[in-house]
């Protein structure tokens, strides 16, 4: 893979002096129309091997861009995030919004390959990473992200020459450390497994562009020149691409029967004296677990989701009354801002995620996408289905960060919302709880019963199944509640 970046590639002073100038200027003029028209974000990765020049070229393009539009993400490749919360979560706070360019000298790459050589991450897996990497980049590829990887080469008695230069002069002596030394006797061992990360998820939608770094003058004429080719045909681009027609998305029921169909609306506590009792068990029983020491170990995502009047408020107030309240927040989700719709609809999510000993109450979620988004048809079909894929993802990421994911879905008859819809309407402290999209979505009663059914379906996984809830009673709807996430949190402690 690295044949054509080990062939001496030289550019002389005079042709470089005289076509950087020219380059420069067509950067900047593209880099201001991306700003202007704000049709999509650019994610720019510079990686490769040690002394190829990656530092050196993110500070060129810092010089030959305007850097308030350019975001640099100098991210070590740590093991664990400190909060507790998936290594993801920091390259997902970085993303820029559409009109940016953020550029990431230390990627999502960094850590599966760098524990991959040194023998600490099995082959398996490596392999499953670099399908979680390749997942990632795919999404934020659909999302209309414009992905440049860049990978500097040098051969290893290229990088050795390199470093024997730095070191001679005193200025530059610092930026040759003994990992890197280090690094070269293992030189084998990383370009075997490098060509093996780079051949996996150089892609379609986000291919390697593997650089000689010997020459800086090569290295950095190479790189303008695809950066600007790429923004050029993206501007350029008249529309986008028509989807390709899908089959069917699900499978309908004959009979007309479904998962909420079967569910028995009529369950209800005997008496307010029993649900009183049992309410203080429960709330009791979940506080002392949030009060274990084994606690601090985990976090834990719990998620509402239901028909319009079905009490989720009412749920999440008799869960936060168990628990101290510096131990979670509440997130209510509401329609996305101007910034969250510049970036990836998860993106908002993954800036909320708890760390260790925290809980977070999603008051509605990232299942918008497949609910209301699909439903209004505020995305395309092939948005919303690919989205069930995106989101197992990232519940599973969650799940393998020791996050504890609880998803309840909230369930009433249609003649019961009617009733509460009424009882709102007619009861001045509840009036601001009914409003009129409340009533135009009643009428797509039917469109949102396959919405949510298909996504129960596709997204009640063993690591985040989802809970239903029989909610005609609000009393029964809360205890199953509270008693579904004690349960969760108590069989991970």
């Amino acid at each position: 893979m690295f044949e054509s970046a080990e062939l001496g590639h030289t550019i002389d002073k005079e042709r470089y002096d005289k076509e950087v100038p020219e380059l420069r200027h067509k950067l900047l003029e593209a880099q201001y129309e991306l700003v202007k028209k704000a049709d999509f974000p650019v994610v720019m990765i510079i990686a490769g091997v040690d002394g190829a020049g990656k530092g050196e070229t993110v500070n060129l393009l810092n010089e030959w861009m305007d850097p308030r539009h350019l975001a640099t993400n100098a991210i070590r490749p740590l093991g664990e995030e400190p909060s507790g919360r998936p290594q993801m979560w920091r390259f997902w706070r970085a993303l820029p919004p559409k009109g940016h360019i953020a550029l990431f000298v230390g990627s999502w790459y960094s850590i599966p390959l760098v524990e991959r050589v040194h023998g600490d991450m099995k082959r398996g897996e490596f392999d499953e990473r670099v399908e979680e990497i390749k997942h990632f980049e795919h999404m934020l590829a659909d999302e209309g992200t414009l992905v440049l990887k860049f990978w500097l080469h040098l051969s290893k008695n290229g990088q050795k020459k390199r470093f024997k230069e730095l070191s001679k002069k005193k200025k530059t002596a610092w930026r040759v450390s003994d990992t890197d030394w280090k690094h070269l006797a293992m030189y084998k061992q990383f370009q075997t497994v490098s060509e093996h990360l780079l051949r996996e998820t150089s892609t379609a939608e986000a291919p390697w562009h593997v650089v000689e770094g010997a020459d800086e003058r090569y290295r950095n004429l190479t790189i303008g020149n695809q950066i600007l080719r790429a923004l050029r045909a993206r501007l350029d681009q008249k529309a986008k691409p028509v989807a390709p027609v899908r089959a069917p998305s699900r499978i309908e029921a004959i009979d007309g029967v479904t998962i909420l169909d079967r569910l028995d609306l009529e369950k209800k506590v005997e008496s307010k004296d029993k649900y009183n009792d049992e309410l203080a068990e429960l709330q009791g029983r979940l506080n002392l677990l949030s009060r274990r020491r084994k606690f601090e170990d985990i976090s834990v995502v719990s998620v509402f989701e239901g028909s319009d009047a079905a009490g989720k408020g009412g749920a999440i107030r008799r869960v936060t009354q168990a628990l101290d309240a510096r131990k979670y927040d509440v997130i209510p989700i509401a329609a996305p801002t101007d910034e969250e719709k510049s970036r990836p609809y998860l993106w908002r999510f993954w800036r909320s995620l708890p760390q260790r000993g925290r809980i977070a109450i999603f008051d509605r979620s990232w299942y918008g996408r497949v609910l209301v988004e699909r439903v209004e048809n505020f995305c395309s079909e092939p948005d919303w289905m690919r989205a069930y894929g995106e989101i197992n993802d990232f519940e599973e990421q969650l799940f393998k960060n020791r996050m504890v994911v609880v998803k309840c879905w909230l369930q009433i008859t249609k003649d019961e919302q009617l009733r509460r819809f009424k009882e709102r309407e007619q009861t001045p402290y509840k009036e601001h709880k009914i409003t009129d999209d409340d009533w135009r979505n009643r009428e797509k009663w039917d469109a949102y019963k396959v919405a949510v059914n298909e996504m129960i379906d596709r997204t009640s996984t063993e690591w985040a199944p989802w809970t239903l809830v029989e909610a005609n009673d609000k009393y029964f709807a809360r205890l199953k509640v509270l008693r579904t996430l004690a349960d969760a949190i108590e069989r991970v402690l």
